[in-house]
């Protein structure tokens, strides 16, 4: 097995989107790239930890590719966005991707390179791709959020087909 870890935004729906990939075996969303150890939901969004709301990835290399996984990421928030997606704004929110060895640094860094060259986007894209610092798990509330709450799974629906 093997790990990613991303920043897309709130996690709830980053976390729903690597849960539905063949061979992702396990997602955990926490919080990565601050300055408090153990930090609480609380602290994080109050700007003042300086982490980012992630996913960890848990997945198979002879399932899915991390090229599979970085078109995922890429697909699920607008990587254009600074310390914001949507309605959420922090630097929580931010576009990050934490890598875990040089393979992955090299892999993310051609990946965004490529997405700047496609023309996609108007905007320069502001993911931030580093070395994987600590990961803090996030209260146990959190972790496949979507898929605990009451409806969930119509709100999964419409996340991932629009309707």
């Amino acid at each position: 097995m093997a790990i990613a870890t991303f920043g897309a935004g709130c996690f709830w729906g980053v976390e729903a989107a690597f849960r539905q990939i063949e061979g992702v075996t396990s997602t955990a969303v926490g919080y990565a790239g601050g300055t408090t150890s153990n930090p609480t939901y609380e602290q994080v969004c109050g700007g003042q930890t300086g982490h980012a709301e992630v996913v960890r990835v848990e997945y198979d290399p002879d399932t899915v590719s991390l090229e599979d996984l970085l078109e995922a990421f890429w697909n699920c928030h607008d990587p254009t966005q600074v310390n914001r997606q949507g309605p959420d704004v922090g630097t929580q929110y931010r576009t990050a991707i934490f890598t875990h060895d040089d393979e992955q640094k090299v892999a993310a860094e051609a990946s965004k390179a490529t997405l700047e060259a496609s023309g996609k986007y108007r905007q320069p894209i502001a993911t931030e791709i580093a070395p994987a610092p600590e990961f803090w798990m996030a209260e146990d509330y959190h972790q496949q959020y979507f898929e605990k709450m009451s409806g969930g799974q119509r709100v999964l629906h419409r996340l991932f087909t629009g309707s």
